[in-house]
Parts: structure tokens; C-alpha cells; sequence
């Protein structure tokens, strides 16, 4: 389960060259906890549909963990689930994200950053490496050396996918995000051809840096995603998001 710590997360500006330029901003940060899947997906809908009506609207990046669940992208097939959906040992969804088959739950960090990339790089492919470039930061924290690999989306370690993608955009607002494998149940993938990668094993940080948990990688994550998108964190509930709309006002 996740912690929520009541206060503000300061992060330094990104200086890195591949980065754009940005300025200092309020971003929201909500840490429901554990939450199911479906309503996850709501809040982000509405999330998602209130910036492109107002998209002045501050940033906010929802960071919790789901019950087990599995979930395809919009265009996957169910060949890469190795049951019928009669006998799925737990829900399944399909999603309006890209990408293919993929599990959650307990152990695994999500995020799923509400952006008006506007403010950032109108371009889906900066974007999509610039959360890639989110998990390998936080992973170097812990001296480890994550990396990319040509043509495929995602980060690995050693050979082992430890993280996941897949997003929709739409007027430039995302939605959807990522999957850190921390210490789940890696079991769960073996129902699955996860990401429709038939050759790469699925790991975990927990593989690497035995009794890791959740909350040992929740801070450095936070400090990390406001480090590279230019944001300070204010920590606030689901439920103000709706009832306090704010602007991205700067610092």
C-alpha cells in the first residue's frame, strides 16, 4: 500500500541537453493507494476530459498500485492470453491505451501522469522516452544501470523488461502511463505473453535488490518525475481533484 506523506516535494530543474527547457510549475500528485483498475481508469477519463476543456488546468500524476488485473491496449489481441476470458484467474480490460497484454498488481508501481504536453514536447515519441528516462533516473539512484533497447518500448535490466508503457493522447492531455515491477507476484505474467515479447523475460527490482518495496522506490520516483518535467509537487486526494480545479500556476 502506498504512503501518503502530506507536504511538498521540491525537485531541482533538469539541465540534460535531450531535455527541453521548462519553467518551475504546481503539479498534483495523488496516492490513492491500492485501487481497482476500473476505477482508476475513470478518474483518468475525467481527469483527462477536464484539461482538454480547460486546458489550463495543473498537471497531476495519479501513483498507486492495483489488485491483480490484466489489461490489453487498444489494438491487442487475445492471442497473447494463454486462457479464456470464461477462466481468467482475474479481470481483464481493454483499454484505449497503446501496447499489448499486460498484468498488475500488488508490488508494482503505476503511474499515470494527466499532462498537457503542450506545456512540455508535442511529440509522442519524446514523451514516451521521457517516461523510459523517468524509471532509468530512479533506478540509477540505486546504482543500477537500466536501460533502453532498440525498438521496443519500455525499460530492462539486465535483460529483464523491470518496466512498462503504453499511453493515450488525445488533443495533446495523456492518460494511461507506467508499470515498475518493485516485488510483485512475477508469476501472474506466466498467464500472458506479456507486451507480446515472446523472447524477454519480465523481472523485477526485487530480483536485483532483494526486500525492496514499494515504499523505498515511491520517494525516488516523485523526486525524479518532477526533476525531468519541471514540477513541485502538491500532494492532494481524488476527490479534490474535481472539487479544487487549479490552474498551473508558476512558483
Amino acid at each position: 500500500m502506498l504512503k501518503i506523506h502530506d507536504r511538498m516535494f521540491n525537485s531541482r530543474t533538469n539541465t540534460d541537453a535531450n531535455t527541453p527547457a521548462m519553467g518551475r510549475y504546481r503539479g498534483y500528485l495523488c496516492l490513492p493507494g491500492c485501487l481497482d483498475y476500473g476505477t482508476a481508469l475513470t478518474w483518468q477519463q475525467n481527469l483527462m476530459a477536464a484539461r482538454r476543456d480547460r486546458p489550463d488546468l495543473a498537471d497531476v500524476l495519479l501513483l498507486l498500485e492495483h489488485p491483480p488485473v490484466y489489461t490489453l491496449g487498444q489494438g491487442a489481441t487475445e492471442g497473447y492470453l494463454k486462457f479464456s476470458r470464461d477462466t481468467a484467474p482475474f479481470p481483464v480490460h481493454r483499454t484505449e491505451r497503446g501496447g499489448e497484454v499486460t498484468y498488475h498488481g500488488p508490488g508494482q508501481l503505476v503511474g499515470y501522469p494527466i499532462l498537457n504536453l503542450r506545456r512540455y514536447h508535442m511529440d509522442l515519441h519524446w514523451y514516451l522516452r521521457q517516461l523510459e528516462e523517468v524509471i532509468i533516473q530512479t533506478l540509477a539512484t540505486y546504482g543500477l544501470n537500466a536501460d533502453r533497447l532498440p525498438g521496443l518500448t519500455g525499460v530492462w535490466l539486465e535483460g529483464y523488461k523491470l518496466a512498462a508503457i503504453g499511453i493515450k493522447v488525445s488533443r495533446w492531455i495523456t492518460m494511461h502511463g507506467f508499470a515498475l515491477n518493485v516485488c510483485p507476484d512475477l508469476s501472474h505474467f506466466g498467464a500472458i505473453v506479456p507486451c507480446g515479447i515472446t523472447d524477454r523475460p519480465v523481472g523485477s527490482l526485487a530480483q536485483f535488490l532483494p526486500g525492496i518495496t514499494i515504499a523505498d522506490v515511491q520517494p525516488r520516483l516523485i523526486q525524479t518525475f518532477g526533476t525531468l518535467f519541471g514540477l513541485d509537487w502538491q500532494v492532494v486526494t481524488l476527490s479534490a481533484l474535481t472539487a479544487t480545479p487549479a490552474r498551473r500556476d508558476a512558483f
